[in-house]
C-alpha cells in the first residue's frame, strides 16, 4: 500500500491567519477548558481505531502489527482503483481512515489535530465535517481518474490537504497573508514529488475539493440551508463519479 503522508505542518500560520476570519456574532463552539475540536477528535479516534484493527489483523496473519503493510483487513480497506471499478465502492471512503505504519498515522493525526481544530472553530462543526468529507472524496476521485489502476493507496492526507485548501480560501476571504500557507504547500509538494510512495494525486484532489467547498461556504455564509444543500450535493457528485467512472476508460486503456 502507498502511504500518503502529509509532511510538515505550520501551526503558527493557521492561528495567525484564522484569527481575523471568525465571526464575532457566533458563539464559540468550544466550552471553557475545551482545547480541541470535538469533530476533530472524533475523526482522529476513527483513524486510530482503524489502525489498531489493521494492526491486529496483521498480527493474526503472522505479520508485524506495527507495520501492518500485510494486514488482510487493510487490503480490504485501501483504495485500489481497479477494485473500485468492479464494485468495491467502500474503498473510496475507508482508504482515508487507513494508515500503514506508526509514523504515517502519527504525522497525519498531528496535522489533523492542528488544522482541524482551528478550522472547526472558524467555520463550525458540521461545516468542518462537510469540508473533511468533500476533501477526502476529491482526493479519492483524483486517484480513481488519474492514478495507477493497480496501485493501492491509503491515508488521511487527502482530507488534510483539503483542510489546507479550505484554510487558503478563508485567508483570502479575510484578506490575510498567504505566505505561510504557500511555503507549507511548496514544502509538502516537494516531499510528495521526491519521496517514494506518496500520493501527489490524492493531495491535489483533496486540496481542490477543500478549496471549492470552502468557497461555497463563504459565498453562502448567510444562507445555512443553502450551505447544507451545496455541501451534500458536492459530496454526492464526487462520490458518484469516483465509483462509476471507469479508471481504464479515463486512462485510455
Amino acid at each position: 500500500m502507498t502511504p500518503a503522508s502529509v509532511g510538515f505542518q505550520c501551526p503558527e500560520c493557521v492561528r495567525e491567519g484564522l484569527a481575523a476570519t471568525r465571526s464575532p456574532r457566533r458563539a464559540p463552539l468550544r466550552s471553557v477548558g475545551q482545547k480541541w475540536g470535538p469533530v476533530t477528535l472524533g475523526l482522529i479516534a476513527a483513524n486510530v481505531v482503524v489502525f489498531i484493527a489493521t494492526a491486529a489483523s496483521a498480527g493474526i496473519a503472522g505479520g508485524n502489527p506495527l507495520n501492518n503493510n500485510d494486514s488482510p483487513l487493510g487490503h480490504q480497506l485501501d483504495q485500489a482503483p481497479i477494485l473500485v471499478d468492479i464494485g468495491q465502492w467502500w474503498r473510496v471512503l475507508t482508504a482515508a481512515f487507513e494508515h500503514v505504519g506508526v509514523l504515517h498515522i502519527v504525522l497525519n493525526m498531528l496535522a489533523l489535530l492542528v488544522f482541524g481544530t482551528e478550522l472547526e472553530r472558524a467555520i463550525g462543526r458540521w461545516r468542518f465535517l462537510g469540508l473533511y468529507v468533500v476533501s477526502l472524496l476529491g482526493g479519492a476521485l483524483a486517484i480513481q481518474l488519474f492514478g495507477d489502476p493497480l496501485q493501492p493507496v491509503a491515508g488521511a492526507s487527502t482530507a488534510i490537504y483539503g483542510l489546507l485548501g479550505g484554510l487558503g480560501v478563508l485567508l483570502l476571504a479575510g484578506r490575510q497573508s498567504l505566505r505561510g500557507l504557500v511555503t507549507l504547500l511548496v514544502i509538502n509538494i516537494m516531499i510528495s514529488v521526491l519521496v517514494p510512495n506518496i500520493s501527489l494525486l490524492g493531495h491535489i484532489g483533496g486540496f481542490v475539493g477543500g478549496a471549492l467547498v470552502t468557497g461555497l461556504l463563504v459565498l453562502t455564509r448567510r444562507r445555512p440551508k443553502v450551505q447544507v444543500g451545496a455541501v451534500v450535493a458536492m459530496a454526492v457528485v464526487l462520490f458518484a463519479l469516483a465509483v462509476t467512472v471507469p479508471t481504464a476508460v479515463v486512462l485510455g486503456l
